[in-house]
């Protein structure tokens, strides 16, 4: 695959803006009548640190899949899409986000497996068994909540320290936990169709006129860890490292090469094989977790694209 070009950032004013925000990897644009504009960029971040280069078909790979998943769990909860103009963009309510990300994991893999590791049982009020190897399943899976920050990292947080200083309301609370649940055990049974395994996930929630939507994306590579169904059950019996559809491998390789995030430490140059090769990743997990096909679009000048769609979606009545 060549390097493609890719959409790195983005500055448009559309009509009836109010303001944009830039975040890690997207694009907001809040628009008059509560109205978000969501583009999905190419750039990649890893450890809180947006990396050096962007990644072809990336910003498409997760803005199709979380379209798709957030079409196939709106009878759960409602979502905050309404279209998708584009193939990096999504159209939706704008909504008054919990601060918290409702984290959810089936099996003692990544962050959950470092704590485990270095010899504490509990993570975010939650005990965890003892006897577990890594990549083990939980006997149900624990939510681990993260307090969401504007800017560093994100923290671990228990359910009992959210509610003792109030930061989401015990009636929304108890409300994001039986949606997390649900939505896990439906990204699970998807997942599974399709040879694959949910381990770990997390899920963004917002308020507007007083119901709890879902927003954000959900079940990306992104947000989302997947391992191969095939082969689990023989890889853990022999101490084997899971095969995982994920962007953790992104993170095994700053790691392998001396970059967590710390101060100090140099973002490493990220080659074209490797570009390459991340790009592919993401386009296998698309297609290995929908069973469809990736259509990735070559327009010669993204930008120019993503304008015209969604000055056209804008400029219909029925939107």
């Amino acid at each position: 695959m060549d390097i493609m070009k890719t959409l790195d950032r983005s500055n448009f004013q559309f009509p009836g803006q109010k303001s944009v925000y830039h975040g890690k990897v997207r694009d907001v644009y809040t628009l008059e009548n509560d109205v978000l504009v969501m583009i999905a960029s190419d750039r990649i971040s890893a450890f809180d640190v947006v990396l050096t280069r962007g990644i072809p078909f990336k910003g498409q790979v997760l803005n199709q899949l979380a379209g798709k998943f957030l079409d196939l769990t709106s009878d759960i909860v409602p979502n905050w899409k309404i279209a998708s103009p584009d193939p990096n963009v999504t159209v939706g309510h704008a909504c008054e986000p919990f601060r918290v990300e409702m984290v959810i994991r089936g099996y003692l893999t990544g962050h959950a497996w470092r704590t485990y590791k270095s010899g504490l049982r509990e993570l975010c009020g939650v005990t965890m068994p003892e006897g577990m190897r890594e990549h083990d399943r939980f006997p149900e899976p624990i939510i681990t909540p993260a307090t969401k920050a504007d800017e560093g990292h994100d923290e671990d947080i228990s359910r009992e320290e959210i509610l003792r200083r109030n930061i989401i309301p015990e009636e929304y609370y108890v409300q994001l936990e039986d949606y997390t649940r649900k939505l896990f055990a439906r990204g699970t049974e998807i997942a599974r169709e399709q040879g694959l395994i949910l381990v770990d996930t997390k899920y963004e929630f917002g308020l507007k006129d007083g119901r709890v939507y879902l927003i954000d994306e959900i079940h990306t590579p992104d947000s989302s860890r997947y391992f191969y169904l095939e082969g689990y059950e023989e890889r853990q019996a022999r101490g084997e490292q899971q095969k995982q559809l994920s962007k953790e491998f992104v993170r095994e390789w700053l790691m392998d090469n001396g970059f967590m995030g710390k101060e100090g430490q140099q973002v490493p140059v990220m080659d074209d094989e490797f570009v390459d090769s991340v790009s592919r990743r993401y386009i296998e997990l698309f297609e290995r977790v929908t069973g469809s096909t990736f259509e990735p679009d070559y327009s010669d000048n993204v930008l120019e694209r993503v304008e015209r769609n969604v000055l056209e979606y804008l400029a219909t009545p029925a939107h």
